[in-house]
């Protein structure tokens, strides 16, 4: 595939998380001559605030849309036989997805998602009608009253997040082409440009030239790929294009006979609720919720070439270090209730909020910014990044140059909005996965829970 859009000598990417690292890797491949810095803000990768430093992710093409659905099989394809899925960062237990009772959004989901994979590995699907064919393929613990149907896909899995991440790095080390450095990116820089951009026919633009760190320093680069997660909106204007949001998880400790009853069982995930719950590792037990999040609003300059003259502008973003407040852990309890009887009465031995960068319909940002040469978004992950891992990077890289396949860039273009739209916050990720209450604040949870200290 010819490359259309020059390469610069030198690339920054922001960011060591899954997108990063994955488009370095990607770089360093195809262009091994390029001087490529990764800029990560923690001291070690994996990031412990990340969103992929968990002991688990959802491995699945199980997905309504069909693009989504084969780029994911081609990503499985790789953690089955390659070494990315070696020494434990892959297992294929299978997966089942389930639906209430009278649900019919949900119904429709894993019916779409159904027929997708399907038609990909038909003879690792079986649909489930019923609560006793959904019982059927579980370890015995039963699944909870309310349960109508789903199927089960053999061909699913889950990987060990922390894992794979690390191997990702561990690959740019001993190839010696990427270089790492550490620092916490204040604001990027600008300088007025008089070329031709992006290649999209502006003039007069303000082109990214490097970033400023929260020491003084600066990092200067020909191209700036911002692949920040969910810190992205305190340096770019996405109001409108993308939100923070924070997850629910928790964990139950079990016990060794306990893990290995359950050690093979599918991970288990209801389309209705967000809850979900993956085999157990180290006598942990993990129940998490994949659905609208809370916000945790805070006011930051509006980004910009000159700082937009002092504007401020609301974005949620990541709060770190703190517990699920006491309505995350009654989701977590109802989904053990739910999906795990045997487990709902047991303590939560730890939990977490783990941060999403939600867009209105779930859909990455992989595209040139605009209005601004030489900045790239690799962002917008939604909280089902992480299992597209080993093949993500080449198609970023391919966005880079041009070359990203129609499907997949309409769906990971710059958003486009009326004048003035893309200023109006979008109440949840509406994807088709999603559920629960919108607009939980996260503040305001975790205050009602210390009032009823």
């Amino acid at each position: 595939m010819a490359r259309t859009l020059p390469l610069p000598q030198s690339v920054l990417i922001v960011g060591g998380g899954v997108f990063g690292l994955s488009t370095a890797l990607a770089l360093s491949n195809r262009h091994p001559d390029s001087q490529v810095t990764v800029l990560e803000q923690a001291q070690t990768i994996p990031n412990p605030h990340g969103s992929s430093v968990d002991s688990s992710r959802i491995v699945r093409a199980d997905y309504a849309n069909a693009a989504y659905a084969k780029l994911a099989a081609d990503a499985i394809a790789r953690w089955r036989t390659t070494d990315w899925g070696k020494e434990g960062r892959y297992s294929e237990n299978g997966l089942v997805l389930v639906y209430p009772n009278g649900d019919s959004t949900a119904g429709q989901y894993v019916r779409k998602s159904y027929e997708n994979v399907k038609a990909l590995e038909a003879d690792k699907v079986e649909f489930l009608p019923t609560k006793a064919d959904v019982e059927r393929v579980m370890p015995g613990y039963g699944v909870g009253s309310d349960v109508a149907g789903g199927y089960v896909n053999w061909g699913s899995g889950w990987s060990d997040a922390e894992a794979g991440v690390r191997f990702t790095r561990e690959l740019l080390e001993k190839e010696g082409k990427v270089v790492f450095k550490t620092g916490q990116v204040e604001r990027v820089l600008f300088a007025e440009d008089k070329g031709q951009g992006n290649g999209n026919g502006k003039r007069n633009q303000s082109r990214a030239t490097g970033v400023r760190l929260s020491d003084g320093t600066t990092i200067t680069a020909g191209l700036i790929v911002l692949a920040t997660g969910a810190w992205t909106p305190k340096l770019v204007d996405l109001r409108g294009k993308a939100q923070s949001t924070g997850q629910a998880l928790a964990y139950v400790r079990i016990t060794d006979e306990e893990e290995r009853r359950l050690a093979h069982m599918p991970t288990l995930l209801n389309f209705s609720t967000g809850m979900f719950i993956i085999p157990p590792r180290n006598n942990l037990l993990k129940v998490a919720r994949h659905a609208y999040g809370y916000l945790n609003p805070k006011r930051v300059p509006v980004p910009g070439p000159k700082g937009d003259a002092g504007a401020t502008m609301e974005v949620s973003l990541p709060e770190t270090d703190v517990p699920v407040p006491p309505e995350g852990e009654k989701a977590c309890r109802n989904a053990l209730r739910e999906m795990l009887p045997a487990f709902a009465d047991r303590p939560f031995c730890q939990t977490r909020i783990c941060w999403y960068t939600d867009t209105p319909k779930g859909d990455f940002i992989i595209s040139y910014h605009p209005n601004h040469p030489g900045l790239f978004l690799a962002t917008g992950g939604s909280g089902h990044g992480y299992k597209f891992l080993p093949v993500l990077g080449e198609k970023i890289v391919d966005a880079i140059e041009g070359n990203l396949e129609d499907g997949l860039r309409e769906l990971w273009e710059w958003p486009a909005f009326a004048e003035g739209e893309e200023l109006v916050p979008f109440e949840g990720c509406e994807d088709g996965s999603r559920s629960g209450p919108k607009g939980l604040k996260l503040m305001e949870e975790l205050a009602k829970g210390k009032a009823l200290l």
